[in-house]
């Protein structure tokens, strides 16, 4: 079976996020154990990259990119360590006006032993809702996130998560799982929302699970040491902050939350494919200047 590098890429990602084992995932795609681990071990040393089919004719070096391209792009993922491979090309994009891609990126920090082989896990994928949602505010998915601080204790935070979007629209630290933290998070999320006025048939349907922080009727507290509260909640609204408008998120096309909450991802991703058209006729312009 001949697979393009991007069908083998999608097909390695399947089986990874599925819940059954991983025999029994290939059978299902028709693809033999054999090929899907000489893929995988490709993908493992070499990045998406590795998963071209291998030509005894030369890269197109038209397109090879500039080497104050590649400084740039090693200096970004040095000042940005948490980045992906991914992430790192999305932002060089929007930040730099010049595409370069996921392969290329994780191609040149493999060369400077500045990532590491990606580890093969197998992680379940939870089921695909049957009504997706197509826009924000459709669906809230509210849980409850456990933080251990040492010489402390247990806190935990209770949040309020766009399902279409990923933003966070709302987050409360507590000292316990109450019924109340939960309603207090959801009242703050209607107001940042804008929906607080809205008829209960135009806001949001809500998703939670069965823990007794959702069906129990005893009150919570909130914690008695304020500064210890504050000295917290500062570190989580950083992270906020940086989940919602800086972390890229592969499901919602290399958004940010924001992006797509507020609605201003179609017009980053027209400009992002007007940046790559450009970039790559730069390219193709300059090798003909050169060979000229």
């Amino acid at each position: 079976m001949r697979c393009a590098a991007a069908e083998k890429l999608e097909i390695i990602r399947l089986v990874e996020q599925s819940p059954l084992p991983v025999r029994h995932t290939l059978a299902k795609l028709g693809i033999a154990r054999a090929t899907f681990y000489r893929w995988y071990d490709r993908y493992s040393h070499g990045g998406p990259e590795a998963l071209n089919d291998r030509s005894p004719r030369p890269d197109r070096v038209w397109n090879r990119i500039p080497d104050g391209v590649r400084d740039n792009v090693i200096q970004l993922a040095l000042d940005e360590p948490a980045l992906s491979p991914r992430a790192l090309a999305v932002r060089f994009t929007d930040t730099q006006s010049y595409f370069v891609s996921e392969a290329s990126v994780y191609r040149l920090l493999k060369a400077r032993n500045l990532i590491a082989s990606p580890a093969f896990i197998m992680i379940k994928a939870a089921e695909a809702f049957k009504d997706k949602t197509t826009a924000p505010n459709q669906l809230w998915q509210t849980d409850f996130t456990y933080l251990k601080v040492t010489g402390w204790g247990w806190f935990y935070l209770s949040s309020v998560l766009d399902d279409f979007s990923r933003y966070i629209v709302a987050w409360k630290l507590c000292a316990n799982m109450r019924a109340e933290d939960v309603t207090a998070t959801l009242d703050r999320a209607l107001r940042a929302s804008g929906l607080d006025q809205a008829k209960p048939a135009d806001r949001p349907r809500l998703l939670s699970d069965n823990g007794s922080s959702y069906v129990a009727g005893d009150l919570a507290k909130w914690l008695d040491a304020r500064y210890i509260k504050h000295l917290l909640e500062a570190q989580i609204a950083a992270f906020v902050d940086d989940y919602n408008h800086r972390r890229y998120h592969e499901s919602i096309g290399n958004l940010t939350p924001a992006d797509v909450y507020f609605g201003r991802g179609s017009i980053i991703l027209a400009e992002r494919e007007r940046i790559k058209r450009q970039t790559i006729a730069d390219r193709r312009l300059q090798h003909q200047l050169q060979a000229a």
